[in-house]
């Protein structure tokens, strides 16, 4: 499975937190980032993570570009609770983009784990079959 990771700053302890405990399952996936909180996660857990720009310099943007042609499979997106002025677009595209192609996509802790556990059990295994990037669909090319 391809996993985008995405935290907000005030929420980057929280997702290395998060990928502490659950490392054993990410470990078995591809994971991509954003730069920093990429960094941040590797130093934490040494998973091993593709580095996306930085949020604040397309990070996200890549990621949006991802989920759109459908080669993502799941997003974490701890987002802040915080208003702020620069929140808006990229957040709603990628919600949005997540709607649009069936991407499971956790924005919270609680939600997160959710999705985690079930990812583990394989019930996210239907996603091989949409992503065209996939194992399944390169076999089957």
């Amino acid at each position: 499975m391809q996993i985008a990771i995405i935290a907000d700053d005030n929420k980057k302890e929280l997702m290395a937190q998060f990928c502490i405990a659950y490392c054993g399952i990410l470990s078995r996936h591809h994971l991509c980032a954003t730069q920093i909180t990429g960094k941040y996660i590797m130093d934490a857990t040494g998973l091993d993570i593709e580095l996306m720009l930085s949020g604040s310099v397309g990070g996200g943007e890549q990621i949006l570009s991802r989920v759109s042609y459908n080669e993502i499979d799941l997003v974490f997106y701890f987002r802040s609770t915080e208003p702020r002025a620069e929140q808006g677009i990229t957040e709603q595209n990628l919600l949005r983009l997540c709607d649009i192609h069936n991407v499971p996509v956790a924005t919270n802790i609680a939600t997160a784990e959710v999705l985690v556990l079930a990812l583990d059990r394989g019930e996210l295994d239907w996603r091989e079959m949409v992503n065209p990037t996939s194992e399944y669909n390169r076999q089957n090319a």
